[in-house]
């Protein structure tokens, strides 16, 4: 990937100026039948400004919501055109549901943008984040049915450790040393 094709993302954390965006994003997923991974929940969310509050509550120690872990939301927005191309999530920490099968990175490629790269664009963002958050070795998961997200996560550099059933499915869970 040239230089040029690798730095066509920037991650910019949301606020009130993207709202519209982040909506087209979410119905864009509905209308796919597709699952927002890596977007914090934004799927369940009633409107922009809840999931907002939500995602500010969930940055910090002393106020991420009950049964979460701190965590910071990333918009992943093209340079060239400010369009919003993706989603990442990186928890600070793993409790015991992100151990098995959330891991320390989640992300989403909008439907209408996939099959660029962005997903490993983001995937390299999303680790350097993680190094200036000093973690060492992080954990990425995909459905073990997503050769694409498992492609991703191999290209960024993730070995594969094991399989893990979850409902009628497998989570593939791969770490990822980021070196410090």
């Amino acid at each position: 990937m040239s230089t040029e094709q690798r730095d066509r993302l920037e991650l910019i954390p949301p606020d009130e100026c993207w709202a519209a965006a982040v909506w087209a994003y979410k119905t864009e997923f509905e209308e796919w039948g597709d699952h927002l991974d890596g977007t914090a929940d934004l799927g369940a969310a009633a409107d922009f400004p809840h999931w907002l509050a939500d995602l500010r509550a969930d940055a910090g120690p002393d106020t991420v919501r009950p049964g979460r872990v701190p965590a910071d939301t990333f918009l992943a927005v093209r340079r060239s055109d400010r369009r919003l191309v993706g989603m990442v999530n990186i928890r600070h920490a793993l409790n015991d549901y992100l151990f098995q099968f959330g891991g320390h990175i989640g992300y989403s490629v909008r439907p209408g943008e996939r099959r660029k790269g962005y997903a490993k664009e983001m995937l390299r963002l999303a680790l350097s984040k993680c190094k200036e958050l000093q973690l060492d070795r992080v954990l990425v998961t995909c459905d073990s049915e997503n050769e694409a997200s498992a492609r991703t996560i191999r290209s960024g550099g993730g070995v594969l450790e094991n399989r893990v059933p979850e409902g009628d499915r497998f989570t593939e869970r791969y770490w990822i040393e980021v070196g410090l």
